[in-house]
Protein backbone atom coordinates (compact mmCIF):
# COMPACT_ATOMS: atom_id res chain seq x y z
CA UNK A 1 0.00 0.00 0.00
CA UNK A 2 1.83 3.78 -0.89
CA UNK A 3 2.10 5.88 1.68
CA UNK A 4 -0.38 9.39 1.89
CA UNK A 5 0.07 12.63 3.26
CA UNK A 6 -1.47 13.40 6.59
CA UNK A 7 -3.05 16.48 6.37
CA UNK A 8 -3.07 18.28 9.79
CA UNK A 9 -6.89 19.50 10.77
CA UNK A 10 -7.17 21.14 14.45
CA UNK A 11 -10.56 20.55 16.12
CA UNK A 12 -11.66 24.56 16.84
CA UNK A 13 -13.10 23.30 19.80
CA UNK A 14 -10.20 21.43 21.59
CA UNK A 15 -7.53 22.54 19.84
CA UNK A 16 -6.27 19.08 19.37
CA UNK A 17 -4.95 17.99 16.11
CA UNK A 18 -5.80 15.03 14.37
CA UNK A 19 -3.91 13.73 10.72
CA UNK A 20 -6.09 12.80 7.98
CA UNK A 21 -5.01 11.07 5.21
CA UNK A 22 -6.24 12.85 2.10
CA UNK A 23 -4.27 11.66 -1.02
CA UNK A 24 -5.44 8.01 -1.18
CA UNK A 25 -8.02 6.40 -2.70
CA UNK A 26 -11.01 4.59 -0.36
CA UNK A 27 -10.29 1.30 -0.19
CA UNK A 28 -13.79 -0.40 1.22
CA UNK A 29 -12.37 -3.89 1.96
CA UNK A 30 -10.01 -2.97 4.52
CA UNK A 31 -13.00 -1.00 5.97
CA UNK A 32 -15.40 -3.85 6.13
CA UNK A 33 -16.06 -4.93 9.30
CA UNK A 34 -19.38 -6.23 10.66
CA UNK A 35 -20.58 -6.00 13.94
CA UNK A 36 -20.28 -9.54 16.01
CA UNK A 37 -23.05 -10.35 18.44
CA UNK A 38 -21.44 -12.74 21.86
CA UNK A 39 -22.15 -15.59 21.61
CA UNK A 40 -22.73 -18.84 24.58
CA UNK A 41 -23.89 -15.80 27.31
CA UNK A 42 -27.53 -16.02 29.15
CA UNK A 43 -28.90 -12.15 28.31
CA UNK A 44 -29.25 -11.08 32.12
CA UNK A 45 -31.26 -8.43 30.64
CA UNK A 46 -34.34 -10.58 29.85
CA UNK A 47 -33.86 -13.19 32.49
CA UNK A 48 -34.09 -9.95 35.02
CA UNK A 49 -37.31 -8.61 33.89
CA UNK A 50 -39.82 -9.49 31.04
CA UNK A 51 -41.23 -6.10 30.64
CA UNK A 52 -42.82 -4.58 27.21
CA UNK A 53 -41.12 -1.08 27.82
CA UNK A 54 -37.76 0.41 28.38
CA UNK A 55 -36.30 0.44 31.86
CA UNK A 56 -33.89 1.35 34.19
CA UNK A 57 -31.49 -1.36 35.47
CA UNK A 58 -28.84 -0.89 38.46
CA UNK A 59 -25.84 -3.09 37.33
CA UNK A 60 -23.59 -1.78 40.55
CA UNK A 61 -24.38 0.99 43.00
CA UNK A 62 -21.33 3.03 44.04
CA UNK A 63 -19.45 1.56 41.10
CA UNK A 64 -16.24 3.96 41.48
CA UNK A 65 -13.34 3.76 43.91
CA UNK A 66 -11.58 6.92 44.01
CA UNK A 67 -7.75 5.95 43.99
CA UNK A 68 -5.71 8.78 42.90
CA UNK A 69 -2.08 8.37 42.51
CA UNK A 70 -0.36 5.55 43.93
CA UNK A 71 0.84 7.86 47.16
CA UNK A 72 -2.96 9.01 47.49
CA UNK A 73 -3.88 5.20 47.59
CA UNK A 74 -1.31 3.97 49.93
CA UNK A 75 -1.70 6.67 52.67
CA UNK A 76 -5.80 7.39 52.07
CA UNK A 77 -5.14 10.38 51.33
CA UNK A 78 -7.68 13.27 50.17
CA UNK A 79 -7.26 13.75 45.78
CA UNK A 80 -7.53 17.13 44.65
CA UNK A 81 -10.84 17.78 42.88
CA UNK A 82 -12.22 14.42 43.66
CA UNK A 83 -12.92 14.35 47.53
CA UNK A 84 -11.92 11.54 49.92
CA UNK A 85 -11.16 7.99 48.35
CA UNK A 86 -14.73 6.56 48.73
CA UNK A 87 -16.90 4.38 46.46
CA UNK A 88 -19.16 6.45 44.70
CA UNK A 89 -21.39 7.09 41.31
CA UNK A 90 -23.04 3.95 39.89
CA UNK A 91 -23.35 2.15 36.55
CA UNK A 92 -26.88 1.75 35.14
CA UNK A 93 -28.28 0.44 31.96
CA UNK A 94 -31.45 1.65 30.14
CA UNK A 95 -33.11 -1.28 28.41
CA UNK A 96 -34.94 -2.43 25.65
CA UNK A 97 -38.25 -4.06 25.98
CA UNK A 98 -37.72 -7.82 26.78
CA UNK A 99 -36.34 -9.51 24.18
CA UNK A 100 -35.27 -6.48 21.46
CA UNK A 101 -32.03 -7.73 20.83
CA UNK A 102 -32.20 -5.55 17.35
CA UNK A 103 -30.27 -2.53 16.56
CA UNK A 104 -31.03 1.28 17.68
CA UNK A 105 -31.35 2.23 14.24
CA UNK A 106 -33.92 -0.39 13.30
CA UNK A 107 -35.82 -0.04 16.95
CA UNK A 108 -39.73 1.61 16.78
CA UNK A 109 -39.25 4.99 17.14
CA UNK A 110 -41.35 5.38 20.37
CA UNK A 111 -38.43 2.48 21.88
CA UNK A 112 -35.75 5.58 20.92
CA UNK A 113 -37.81 8.29 22.43
CA UNK A 114 -38.49 6.50 25.52
CA UNK A 115 -35.12 5.21 25.86
CA UNK A 116 -33.68 8.67 25.79
CA UNK A 117 -36.00 10.24 27.86
CA UNK A 118 -35.02 7.73 30.46
CA UNK A 119 -31.09 9.01 30.28
CA UNK A 120 -32.41 12.74 30.16
CA UNK A 121 -34.07 11.66 33.23
CA UNK A 122 -31.11 9.59 34.79
CA UNK A 123 -28.94 13.25 34.28
CA UNK A 124 -31.63 15.21 36.10
CA UNK A 125 -31.91 12.75 39.25
CA UNK A 126 -27.94 13.05 39.39
CA UNK A 127 -28.06 16.54 39.54
CA UNK A 128 -30.76 17.07 41.94
CA UNK A 129 -28.85 13.72 44.66
CA UNK A 130 -25.16 15.46 43.95
CA UNK A 131 -22.50 13.83 45.26
CA UNK A 132 -21.13 13.07 41.36
CA UNK A 133 -19.80 15.31 38.76
CA UNK A 134 -20.87 13.90 35.28
CA UNK A 135 -22.83 11.51 33.74
CA UNK A 136 -21.97 9.50 30.72
CA UNK A 137 -24.22 7.96 28.58
CA UNK A 138 -22.85 5.60 26.08
CA UNK A 139 -24.25 2.60 23.66
CA UNK A 140 -21.69 -0.36 22.46
CA UNK A 141 -22.67 -1.89 19.26
CA UNK A 142 -20.91 -5.28 18.77
CA UNK A 143 -18.14 -7.17 20.50
CA UNK A 144 -15.53 -5.50 19.19
CA UNK A 145 -16.84 -1.74 20.34
CA UNK A 146 -16.92 -3.31 24.02
CA UNK A 147 -20.87 -4.46 24.09
CA UNK A 148 -21.53 -7.48 27.15
CA UNK A 149 -24.87 -8.07 25.91
CA UNK A 150 -26.88 -8.66 22.53
CA UNK A 151 -29.24 -6.87 24.32
CA UNK A 152 -30.54 -2.99 23.19
CA UNK A 153 -29.28 -0.46 26.02
CA UNK A 154 -27.75 2.69 26.71
CA UNK A 155 -24.75 2.26 29.78
CA UNK A 156 -25.15 5.22 32.09
CA UNK A 157 -22.12 5.81 34.44
CA UNK A 158 -22.52 7.93 37.01
CA UNK A 159 -18.75 9.62 37.29
CA UNK A 160 -16.90 11.26 40.58
CA UNK A 161 -15.53 13.37 37.98
CA UNK A 162 -15.39 15.24 35.05
CA UNK A 163 -13.85 13.06 31.72
CA UNK A 164 -10.96 14.25 30.38
CA UNK A 165 -12.14 14.85 26.76
CA UNK A 166 -15.41 16.41 27.94
CA UNK A 167 -13.20 18.82 30.30
CA UNK A 168 -11.04 19.66 27.26
CA UNK A 169 -14.18 20.77 25.23
CA UNK A 170 -15.73 22.89 28.18
CA UNK A 171 -12.51 24.70 28.71
CA UNK A 172 -11.95 25.23 24.59
CA UNK A 173 -15.84 25.96 23.85
CA UNK A 174 -15.53 28.45 27.08
CA UNK A 175 -12.39 30.07 24.93
CA UNK A 176 -14.04 30.27 21.70
CA UNK A 177 -16.63 32.29 22.97
CA UNK A 178 -14.86 34.65 24.91
CA UNK A 179 -12.73 34.83 21.75
CA UNK A 180 -15.60 34.61 18.87
CA UNK A 181 -18.57 35.51 20.88
CA UNK A 182 -20.42 32.72 19.61
CA UNK A 183 -20.79 29.11 20.60
CA UNK A 184 -18.72 27.11 18.52
CA UNK A 185 -21.20 24.47 18.32
CA UNK A 186 -23.89 27.00 17.08
CA UNK A 187 -21.51 28.07 14.71
CA UNK A 188 -20.55 24.66 13.34
CA UNK A 189 -24.17 24.14 12.67
CA UNK A 190 -24.70 26.87 10.14
CA UNK A 191 -21.48 26.39 8.92
CA UNK A 192 -21.81 22.69 8.18
CA UNK A 193 -25.21 23.38 6.70
CA UNK A 194 -24.38 26.15 4.16
CA UNK A 195 -21.52 24.79 2.99
CA UNK A 196 -23.16 20.93 2.82
CA UNK A 197 -19.16 19.17 2.41
CA UNK A 198 -19.91 17.13 5.42
CA UNK A 199 -23.51 17.20 6.11
CA UNK A 200 -25.93 14.12 6.53
CA UNK A 201 -29.24 14.67 7.74
CA UNK A 202 -31.33 18.13 9.14
CA UNK A 203 -34.00 18.73 10.10
CA UNK A 204 -36.05 21.65 11.95
CA UNK A 205 -34.54 20.91 15.33
CA UNK A 206 -31.07 18.55 14.60
CA UNK A 207 -28.13 18.63 12.47
CA UNK A 208 -25.85 15.70 11.51
CA UNK A 209 -22.79 15.99 10.15
CA UNK A 210 -18.95 14.49 9.52
CA UNK A 211 -16.60 16.74 11.79
CA UNK A 212 -13.65 18.85 9.92
CA UNK A 213 -11.18 16.99 12.09
CA UNK A 214 -12.44 13.59 12.37
CA UNK A 215 -10.45 11.49 14.81
CA UNK A 216 -11.97 8.01 13.32
CA UNK A 217 -13.29 6.74 9.88
CA UNK A 218 -16.78 8.09 9.41
CA UNK A 219 -16.60 9.92 12.52
CA UNK A 220 -20.32 11.21 12.87
CA UNK A 221 -22.10 13.93 14.97
CA UNK A 222 -25.83 14.88 16.03
CA UNK A 223 -26.05 18.35 17.24
CA UNK A 224 -29.10 20.47 17.98
CA UNK A 225 -30.00 23.81 16.48
CA UNK A 226 -30.69 25.22 19.78
CA UNK A 227 -28.50 25.71 21.84
CA UNK A 228 -28.22 24.29 24.77
CA UNK A 229 -26.00 22.47 27.29
CA UNK A 230 -27.66 19.85 29.39
CA UNK A 231 -29.32 16.87 27.69
CA UNK A 232 -31.00 16.49 31.24
CA UNK A 233 -33.19 19.99 30.41
CA UNK A 234 -33.75 18.97 26.82
CA UNK A 235 -37.52 19.76 25.81
CA UNK A 236 -39.45 16.56 24.53
CA UNK A 237 -39.16 18.04 20.85
CA UNK A 238 -35.67 18.39 20.73
CA UNK A 239 -35.66 14.94 22.63
CA UNK A 240 -37.84 13.24 19.45
CA UNK A 241 -36.02 14.81 17.18
CA UNK A 242 -32.54 13.52 18.61
CA UNK A 243 -34.18 10.33 18.39
CA UNK A 244 -34.68 10.21 15.14
CA UNK A 245 -32.07 11.92 13.83
CA UNK A 246 -29.88 9.28 15.34
CA UNK A 247 -31.57 6.13 13.82
CA UNK A 248 -31.61 7.96 10.35
CA UNK A 249 -27.68 8.22 10.83
CA UNK A 250 -27.28 5.07 12.17
CA UNK A 251 -29.40 3.20 9.29
CA UNK A 252 -27.18 5.22 6.87
CA UNK A 253 -24.05 3.62 8.74
CA UNK A 254 -25.17 0.19 8.06
CA UNK A 255 -24.19 1.13 4.14
CA UNK A 256 -21.13 -0.19 5.36
CA UNK A 257 -22.33 -3.37 6.63
CA UNK A 258 -23.78 -3.21 10.24
CA UNK A 259 -20.17 -2.09 11.71
CA UNK A 260 -19.84 -1.90 15.40
CA UNK A 261 -19.79 1.68 16.88
CA UNK A 262 -19.70 3.67 20.45
CA UNK A 263 -22.46 6.19 20.47
CA UNK A 264 -21.50 8.96 22.99
CA UNK A 265 -23.26 11.72 24.85
CA UNK A 266 -21.02 14.61 25.50
CA UNK A 267 -23.29 16.92 28.11
CA UNK A 268 -22.88 19.65 30.47
CA UNK A 269 -21.26 18.42 33.90
CA UNK A 270 -23.81 18.04 37.01
CA UNK A 271 -23.10 21.08 39.05
CA UNK A 272 -21.27 23.61 36.86
CA UNK A 273 -23.22 26.96 35.08
CA UNK A 274 -21.58 26.43 31.20
CA UNK A 275 -24.90 27.18 29.87
CA UNK A 276 -24.09 29.89 27.29
CA UNK A 277 -20.62 28.22 26.82
CA UNK A 278 -21.29 24.44 25.94
CA UNK A 279 -23.67 22.67 23.88
CA UNK A 280 -24.78 18.73 24.41
CA UNK A 281 -24.42 16.66 21.44
CA UNK A 282 -24.21 12.69 20.12
CA UNK A 283 -21.32 11.07 18.53
CA UNK A 284 -21.05 8.38 16.54
CA UNK A 285 -17.47 6.37 16.35
CA UNK A 286 -17.53 3.03 14.55
CA UNK A 287 -14.68 0.74 15.26
CA UNK A 288 -13.51 0.42 11.91
CA UNK A 289 -9.76 -0.59 12.45
CA UNK A 290 -7.15 -1.43 14.52
CA UNK A 291 -4.88 1.59 16.68
CA UNK A 292 -1.30 1.78 15.13
CA UNK A 293 2.05 3.43 16.74
CA UNK A 294 1.76 6.46 15.69
CA UNK A 295 -1.04 7.09 17.39
CA UNK A 296 0.19 5.05 20.68
CA UNK A 297 3.24 6.87 20.34
CA UNK A 298 2.36 10.88 20.19
CA UNK A 299 -1.13 10.45 21.29
CA UNK A 300 -2.13 12.03 17.77
CA UNK A 301 -5.25 10.16 15.88
CA UNK A 302 -4.63 9.35 12.62
CA UNK A 303 -7.49 8.94 10.21
CA UNK A 304 -7.51 6.88 6.96
CA UNK A 305 -10.73 8.68 5.78
CA UNK A 306 -11.41 12.16 5.54
CA UNK A 307 -14.71 12.96 6.91
CA UNK A 308 -15.65 14.87 2.80
CA UNK A 309 -14.97 11.25 1.72
CA UNK A 310 -16.75 9.63 4.33
CA UNK A 311 -19.43 11.23 3.66
CA UNK A 312 -19.68 10.60 -0.13
CA UNK A 313 -19.37 7.41 0.67
CA UNK A 314 -22.04 6.86 2.64
CA UNK A 315 -24.29 8.60 0.20
CA UNK A 316 -23.38 6.60 -2.67
CA UNK A 317 -23.51 3.83 -1.13
CA UNK A 318 -27.51 4.61 0.39
CA UNK A 319 -28.16 5.94 -3.76
CA UNK A 320 -28.24 9.50 -2.42
CA UNK A 321 -27.34 12.73 -3.51
CA UNK A 322 -26.07 15.99 -2.63
CA UNK A 323 -29.78 17.63 -2.29
CA UNK A 324 -31.44 14.05 -0.72
CA UNK A 325 -31.41 12.76 2.78
CA UNK A 326 -31.68 9.62 4.29
CA UNK A 327 -35.10 7.81 4.41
Amino acid sequence: MAGGVFELRRDAITGWWVAVVVDRAYEAPRFARQAQPLTGRECQNCTSARLAEPWIRTLRAHAFRVAGDERGARDGEPQPGLGLVADVGAWLTIVAPHEHHGTLATETPQVVIRMLELARRTIADARARGGTEYVQVVENRGREAGALTNHLCLDVYDLPQIPHRVGEELGGSARYVIREGVCPYCRLVREEVASRERLIFEDAASVAFAPYASRSPFELWVVPRQHQADFGLASDAQLTSAAETLQKVLRLLDALGDPPYNLVLHTSPLHQRVDETYHWHWEVHPRLREIGGLELGTGLPVNPVSPEQAVAELRARAGLDRTEWPP
